[in-house]
Parts: C-alpha cells; structure tokens; sequence
C-alpha cells in the first residue's frame, strides 16, 4: 500500500504541524457548523487517507476536509471514484543503480553529522506573538461591527488554531496563558458568527471549547464572556432553564463577583468641543473588550468598564 500513499495530504498536515488527531478534530467541527452535528472522523480514518487505503473520502468527510484545509479533494491527492491514480514513470536500472552508489558513499558523512549536530531548538514565542493575534482577532471585531458576523467562523477558527500551534514553541506562562486567551477568543468569535447567523446547533461546540480554553488561560474575565455568550445562545433556542442556569454561572465567576468600581466624575468639556463618537462593536472580545450582554444576567456591562477611582 506504500505506492498508494497520500502524500499530498501528508505535505498539508507537515507544513501546519497537524497531528491525525487534530485533522480529525477540525474536520468533525467543520461538519457540525454546515449540519448541526459533530462529525465522527476518527484518528484511525485519518491513517486510512494517509496510506491510501481510502482514497476517496465520504461526502460529509470531505466537504469537511476541503473546508479545513480551503482545498478541493483532488488537490489534497485524494481519487473520486471510478479513476485510476496516474502509473509512475518506469525506473530506470541504471539510474537506480546510481543512486544506491551515491548513497552508499555518501552514508559515513551522514552518520557522522547527524551525529555531532544539535537538536533544533523550539522557536522562541513572545508578546510580538501576541500582539499579532491580538490585532487579528481586533480585526475580525471590526468587521462583525461593519458587516455582522456572517461568515467569519471559519477565519476565528483559523486564528484559534494559530494561537495553540504557537504553544508548541518555547514560551513563559504569562505568554502561554495569553495565548490561551486568545484562542477562546477567536473561538467564541465562532461561535458569536454562528448565532448571528442563526446556525444556534453549531454554536454551542464552539462555546465549549472557549469555556475550556478559557479555563486553560486562568483568565476570569473570558470565562465570564462566554458564560454570557452561552446564555445568550441558550435563551435564542428558547431553553430557558439553561438561559437562567449559564447566566447564574456568569454570575459566580471571580470577574463577576469582584468588587465593583465607583465612576469617576467626569470632566466637563469646553462648550465648543464636539462629542467624541462611539463606536459599535459586537458582544464578544478580550484585552477589555465589551463583555457579550446576556438578558439574564443583570447589571451585565455592553460597553465595557467605566474609568474607576479607588
């Protein structure tokens, strides 16, 4: 089955760092967002791809996979039924013979640098990282404000992903659990465009996977907002007792329950001062974003935090 490999495939997974488990795991989320319903890919099914085994994937697998991966099927190495995979060009015995000679002579210089270098060191993470997601993720806030939250699901999923690859590289806490952040950031951005949207089946494994991601990030304040966010999700689908139950758990969260600050007074402008506009933004965000409002939880902020005084 070697011959039979899919090694474009295999090209697309190396370049992004993806493990089987991972794709599959992209793959059943992108099947949830167009039918309601977390696909079943398994890791076991991404191996058959990889070996060749299952050359052409089931219909919700591969629009799926080509949404993953924003490539058609046959771009991924993978043969629509009925076709034949192209015969490779014959071999030539001298050419092969050739080959063996040069690397068998070539084989003692191998050894002996693979045995002297280093192992690569992991890529150096830091706020430069950050800040560039940060301003992505600004980015994607923008245009919800402009245009609503239609279709930017699969570009927050995108960035989400993004943020947990960096992980992989060599980071302090305090930028890890930014990153984490951020990733339930972009992750209930998803989930936000979806309800927008209308598509409230879809939504609901996105906000988990923020709330846990958010969790991960120790940060107190995300984990609220999606608190909110899955309130809000909950009262649309007229489930009321979860509406009720997710905005009691908003409201024991640590960012909920800390003290509130007292408004500051504010400075009286001189008469010939225009007013400052105010922009629209949507419910959702980090770094002092607006938190999502939720009917049921009272007092929740739309605009953000107010100037304090201590």
């Amino acid at each position: 089955m070697a011959e039979n490999r899919n090694d474009s495939l295999a090209a697309w997974m190396t370049a992004r760092q993806m493990s089987a488990t991972e794709l599959a795991d992209a793959v059943n989320k992108a099947i949830g967002a167009f039918t309601g319903r977390t696909g079943v890919t398994s890791e076991r099914t991404v191996f058959r791809w990889l070996s060749g085994e299952s050359r052409w994937p089931q219909e919700l697998q591969r629009r799926g996979l080509e949404s993953v991966t924003g490539l058609p099927a046959t771009a991924l190495g993978f043969v629509p039924r009925g076709k034949s995979m192209p015969a490779p060009p014959p071999e030539d015995p001298d050419m092969r013979r050739r080959e063996l000679l040069g690397a068998a002579a070539a084989l003692p210089l191998t050894s002996s640098a693979l045995s002297s270098s280093a192992p690569a060191r992991p890529v150096r993470v830091g706020s430069g990282d950050v800040i560039r997601l940060r301003d992505d993720v600004e980015r994607l806030v923008a245009l919800d404000a402009e245009r609503g939250g239609h279709g930017l699901e699969q570009a927050a999923l995108v960035g989400a992903a993004e943020a947990l690859r960096l992980q992989k590289g060599s980071v302090t806490q305090r930028v890890r659990q930014r990153l984490y952040a951020l990733a339930a950031d972009y992750t209930s951005t998803a989930a936000w465009s979806l309800i927008d949207a209308g598509r409230l089946n879809g939504a609901s494994p996105h906000l988990d996977r923020a709330l846990a991601l958010a969790g991960l990030a120790q940060d107190a304040e995300m984990v609220l907002k999606v608190w909110n966010l899955r309130a809000m999700l909950a009262r649309q689908r007229r489930d009321y007792t979860e509406a009720v139950a997710a905005a009691q758990a908003a409201q024991a969260t640590a960012a909920a329950r800390a003290p509130r600050c007292t408004p500051s007074s504010p400075t009286p402008a001189p008469p010939s001062a225009s007013p400052t506009p105010v922009r629209s933004v949507p419910p959702y965000g980090v770094w002092g974003g607006p938190t999502p409002p939720s009917p049921d939880l009272p007092g929740s902020p739309s605009t953000g935090r107010p100037s304090c005084t201590r």
